[in-house]
């Protein structure tokens, strides 16, 4: 039976987990000509079609998922082999994927992984920034970061920060215009930065807390974005307020250029988490940087 080699099935895995012969080829190092006629030669070796192409995507066909279902974790398996050399290694060497938002890349995860890098010059480190809860078995990410409530239960989970607060701050000329709300109510009249959710689409409602019960707050205003830190820029320029993690705000509160209102409604929150799956064993690269992330 006519089989594709070994360079095939690695083209073919690319383009179907990515959807595109152009993030593929460049994953891979190769140009999209390229990789399109190695997709092309396979299937006239197996006599089947396994993509399909459209102007818009591509999209593994009922034999093509089969496979890649099939292949797909073998040639994660050998890359993870390969990567576990690194146990005969003096010191861990290798490369380690995360994924987390860009207040965590920024706030929580800077210095430390500043201090890791220096320490362990043969290991790198690849950040995605993504708001949305990302499958990072499909995705082939080591790990994510996120808070403690938001964890999948088959996912071992280690605390890496503190837990925190959300603050609401504006610039003293906005509240001088517009006013202070009084309660988390009294925000349905002011210009509010909202968040715009990967994952549904939708806007995030403020969660806020009295007593122990948790409250949502549906705010509006003149700019959306879909990350945090945008929202806190427009809130330093005056224009709107922002509902967002206090360690983005204490050095612009303590320099005067931000107020903060309503401290005692703010939603507290569980200390950030990395998380990965259960059924793999981390890589002595891996390991380290969890030892290293770790809250003490």
């Amino acid at each position: 039976m006519a089989i594709g080699s070994l360079n095939d099935m690695i083209g073919f895995v690319a383009v179907a987990r990515e959807e595109s012969f152009t993030k593929a080829a460049a994953k891979l190092g190769v140009t999209t000509s390229a990789l399109s006629h190695t997709i092309r030669g396979l299937e006239e070796k197996l006599g089947i079609r396994l993509l399909t192409r459209t102007t818009r995507k591509v999209a593994a066909t009922a034999a093509g998922e089969r496979l890649l279902r099939s292949i797909g974790p073998l040639f994660d398996e050998i890359e993870f082999q390969i990567e576990a050399l690194g146990e005969l290694r003096e010191r861990p060497a290798g490369i380690v994927r995360l994924t987390c938002t860009d207040h965590v890349s920024e706030y929580v995860l800077r210095d430390k992984i500043a201090d890791f890098v220096r320490a362990y010059p043969e290991i790198k480190v690849e950040i995605f920034q993504d708001y949305g809860l990302t499958d990072i078995v499909g995705q082939r990410i080591d790990a994510g970061i996120r808070q403690g409530d938001l964890l999948a239960k088959d996912m071992i989970a280690v605390r890496i920060g503190p837990d925190w607060r959300f603050s609401l701050v504006g610039t003293p000329e906005y509240f001088e215009r517009h006013g202070r709300p009084q309660t988390p109510h009294d925000l349905t009249g002011h210009n509010c930065a909202g968040l715009r959710l990967t994952t549904s689409g939708g806007l995030w409602a403020w969660d806020f807390q009295e007593n122990g019960k948790e409250f949502s707050v549906k705010v509006d205003g003149q700019l959306t974005y879909n990350t945090i830190l945008p929202g806190l820029q427009a809130a330093l320029d005056g224009i709107c307020l922002a509902y967002v993690p206090e360690d983005l705000t204490e050095r612009y509160i303590a320099d005067g250029l931000l107020e903060e209102v309503l401290p005692e409604w703010s939603l507290r929150c569980q200390g950030f988490h990395i998380f990965y799956p259960n059924r793999r064993q981390p890589t002595p690269a891996f390991a380290a940087l969890l030892e290293s992330l770790r809250h003490r």
